[in-house]
């Protein structure tokens, strides 16, 4: 292994953070997900640009009550993917508000992160719920970017973990 790198995936509770990971590592998507109570682990190896790279990918669950726990979970991250539902506004809010500051709180530095809207196959019925330019710029303004996914269809999920396991093998060559 050339490269082995943690990854956290947070958000508030049932944006889609396990659906994201399953179908990034297993392919597969379900309906029938329970909450993440703590924190899950999986694994993925992957090659880009020639590099192996062993990815450790930290689920951690989003509840309020569980908030006293995380700060265990962000130990040693490398990367963050920061994950809202484009169906539900509040999840943006409390996202770029809340679990944004905690992140740089707990893991002390600025981490590369990618900035996630997932659910995207709910938009064609519902239509935009967040004005698309506010996730964007939000991400700008922290030196990252945004994308839109689908855990459901698969839709850029694995171009998010790509892109940021891209920006993690570049910084470790800086």
């Amino acid at each position: 292994m050339d490269f082995q790198f943690k990854i956290i995936l947070i958000g508030p509770g049932s944006v889609g953070k396990t659906s994201l990971v399953d179908r990034f590592v297993h392919d597969k998507f379900s309906t029938n997900y329970k909450m993440t109570m703590g924190v899950d682990l999986l694994n993925k190896e992957l090659e880009i640009d020639g590099y192996k790279i062993k990815l450790n990918l930290w689920d951690i669950g989003g509840q309020e009550r569980l908030k006293y726990m995380r700060r265990n979970y962000y130990r040693g991250t490398s990367g963050a993917l920061m994950v809202f539902d484009l169906s539900r506004s509040f999840t943006y809010e409390v996202l770029t508000k809340k679990w944004y500051s905690e992140m740089n709180k707990y893991v002390g530095y600025d981490v590369p992160f990618i900035l996630i809207g997932n659910k995207s196959d709910l938009l064609s019925d519902i239509g935009d719920v967040i004005d698309p330019n506010e996730p964007t710029n939000f991400a700008e303004t922290n030196e990252s970017i945004y994308i839109q996914t689908s855990a459901k269809t698969g839709e850029n999920v694995e171009d998010a973990f790509v892109e940021l396991t891209k920006t993690l093998v570049s910084n470790a060559h800086n």
